[in-house]
C-alpha cells in the first residue's frame, strides 16, 4: 500500500529547507542560552575565584555566611515537607472528589504564581507585625514572627506551596481512580490504597514537584527580604547575604555565595532531567 500525498513516511528524507530551519532554530536557542545563562554563570565563577580557591573558601566560611547557609537549609528542611504534604492532600482532593469551592481552591493554589513575592511579605507584616492584627498578641506571649525564623518560614511556604500540587493535580486527573476504587471495594484501607496504588503511580511527578519546590525555597528573595529585617547572622538567607556582601563591595565573597546558589541550581537541573528521563522510561 502506498502512502497518500499528505502522509509523511518514516524513510522520507528531510528537505533542504527543513534542515536550514532546524539549524537556525538550534543556533538561536544556543545563542540565547549562552547569552542569558552560560555567560552570567561563567562571570559568577570567575568573580568568585578572583582571589583563588583560598579566597572563595574564605568567602563561604565567613561566620555570617555560614549562618545564612544554615538558615537556608533549615528553611528548606521545614518548608519542603510541609508543601509536599499540602500538595498531596490538595491534589488528592481536587483530582478525586467533587465539592463546592473546588474551582476557588485551584485558583488559590495558583495565586502565589501570579502575585509578586514582595506582596506576600507585606501581607505577613500586616498580619504579624507589632502593629498587625495578631503581632501584638503574639509578642505579649513571647512569640516573634516578623524579623525571625518563623516569619521567613511562613513567607517561603506561601511563595512555594503551589509547585508540588500543580505537578500532581493534572497527573492524578489523567490517571483516574479506577484502581483505587477497586482496592477500596475489596476492603483495603485508604492509607494502604495510597501507599500501594496511588503513590507508585505518582512518585515521579511527586519527586519532580519536590525538586522544583526546593529550588524555589532556596532561591527566594523578595518575600524573605521584606519579612527578615536583614539581621546579619540571624535572619539572612543565602540570597540576602549575597545582596549585603555586594552592597558592601565585598565582591569576591558575594560571588562566592552566589556560586553556591548556582551550584544548587545546576544540581536541581540535573536532578530534574534525571527524573524526567526516568519518568519517560517508566511510562514506556
Amino acid at each position: 500500500m502506498t502512502a497518500g500525498p499528505g502522509v509523511r513516511t518514516g524513510s522520507r528524507p528531510m528537505t533542504r529547507g527543513a534542515r536550514v530551519t532546524r539549524v537556525a532554530l538550534l543556533a538561536v536557542s544556543i545563542a540565547f542560552l549562552g547569552l542569558l545563562l552560560l555567560a552570567p554563570l561563567g562571570a559568577v565563577l570567575i568573580q568568585a575565584l578572583a582571589k583563588g580557591v583560598g579566597g572563595w573558601f574564605a568567602g563561604v566560611t565567613e561566620p555570617d555566611t555560614v549562618a545564612a547557609i544554615k538558615l537556608t537549609l533549615l528553611t528548606a528542611a521545614i518548608v519542603v515537607p510541609v508543601n509536599t504534604l499540602f500538595g498531596i492532600c490538595a491534589a488528592w482532593a481536587i483530582a478525586r472528589f467533587e465539592f463546592r469551592g473546588k474551582s476557588l481552591l485551584v485558583t488559590l493554589i495558583d495565586l502565589p504564581l501570579a502575585i509578586s513575592p514582595v506582596i506576600a511579605g507585606l501581607v505577613l507584616v500586616f498580619l504579624f507585625g507589632a502593629q498587625g492584627w495578631f503581632g501584638g498578641w503574639l509578642l505579649d506571649r513571647g512569640v516573634q514572627v516578623i524579623f525571625a525564623v518563623p516569619g521567613i518560614v511562613l513567607a517561603t511556604i506561601i511563595i512555594s506551596f503551589p509547585y508540588v500540587a500543580r505537578e500532581l493535580i493534572p497527573l492524578m486527573q489523567q490517571q483516574g481512580s479506577d484502581e483505587e476504587i477497586a482496592a477500596l471495594s475489596l476492603g483495603a484501607r485508604p492509607w494502604t490504597t495510597f501507599v500501594r496504588i496511588t503513590l507508585p503511580k505518582i512518585r515521579w511527578g511527586l519527586l519532580y514537584g519536590v525538586i522544583l519546590c526546593n529550588a524555589r525555597v532556596m532561591g527566594e528573595f523578595g518575600a524573605v527580604s521584606v519579612i527578615s529585617g536583614h539581621i546579619r547572622g540571624v535572619t539572612n538567607t543565602m540570597p540576602l547575604q549575597v545582596e549585603i556582601l555586594y552592597n558592601e563591595y565585598d565582591f569576591v565573597a558575594a560571588f562566592a555565595v552566589a556560586s553556591l546558589l548556582a551550584m544548587l541550581a545546576i544540581l536541581t537541573l540535573v536532578a530534574k532531567t534525571l527524573v524526567e528521563m526516568r519518568s519517560r522510561t517508566a511510562g514506556h
